[in-house]
């Protein structure tokens, strides 16, 4: 069975191996990365799969919604962020119609998404947390890949907030990713490998790692090398003159174009 998360010695171990993480480690305080132990696997993936690139507003309306659907789970659930609505169950998803599911604000894609998860859960596939618990990180990965929607990163995020995982680098994330470049004064972010060889280092807690890249990713005082800024601008530079240029290119045309009277002219002129 993996090892469970300790805080304690994951700071004093990181903080040890890595100055410039030590650095944002002091910054940032104690590490507040928690899991979530009310949910099932089946409830994190329906919460992850509606979440997916939407505002958390946006996302937590519709969740909230699709919850709905289904008035007979009465009750509440006691989480880290408070009393939540029940989920419904695999089942109860697995029979609902596309069409009840769609009117909650999902989209096709998620909509068969969850579809998927409801049936792969039943059928198996996707463990309880208590079978969840005794797999490693990487037959986990390859078990809820299996689903449709779910890619690495998603089980990424459940081992490390849903089953506490302690040495997971989401080398992919783009939180983590621009954490690393600013914390080195990069001008471009890593790449995957790049990231992965360097984090070998923070092993075997590479989750803590990531949570204080996140926190790095957000320090306002902590900005991008100056390389990066430039590049941004040139950007931008580059957009608002082709925009221009096209805008230029319409008028032109416009004005080329010939009016109907000088249309009718020209047709006299030629004998038409």
């Amino acid at each position: 069975m993996p090892k469970k998360l300790d805080h304690t010695a994951a700071l004093a171990y990181l903080s040890r191996v890595d100055r410039q993480l030590a650095r944002i480690i002091t910054k940032a305080g104690e590490c507040r990365l928690q899991m979530e132990t009310t949910q099932s696997i089946f409830e994190a993936l329906l919460e992850a799969i509606v979440y997916q690139q939407l505002n958390g507003k946006v996302a937590a309306t519709i969740l909230g919604r699709v919850k709905a659907l289904f008035p007979d789970n009465s009750g509440r659930l006691r989480t880290r962020r408070g009393l939540v609505a029940r989920f419904p169950t695999p089942q109860q998803v697995r029979d609902a119609s596309p069409e009840l599911l769609r009117s909650a604000g999902l989209s096709q894609a998620k909509m068969l998404a969850i579809k998927d998860l409801a049936e792969k859960t039943i059928e198996g596939i996707v463990p309880s947390a208590r079978q969840a618990h005794k797999m490693s990180d990487q037959e986990l990965i390859e078990h809820l890949v299996q689903v449709r929607g779910i890619g690495r990163w998603t089980v990424e995020m459940l081992l490390i907030f849903r089953l506490g995982r302690p040495d997971v680098l989401s080398v992919d994330d783009y939180g983590v990713r621009k954490g690393f470049a600013k914390i080195h004064k990069m001008t471009e972010l890593p790449k995957p490998k790049e990231l992965l060889a360097y984090g070998e280092r923070w092993s075997p807690y590479r989750s803590v790692a990531c949570w204080y890249l996140w926190r790095a990713a957000e320090m306002q005082d902590l900005p991008f090398a100056v390389a990066e800024k430039k590049k941004a601008k040139r950007t931008a530079a580059k957009k608002t003159a082709a925009k221009k240029t096209a805008a230029k290119k319409t008028v032109a045309k416009k004005t080329s174009r010939p009016s109907a009277n000088k249309k009718a002219t020209l047709r006299t002129k030629v004998g038409r």
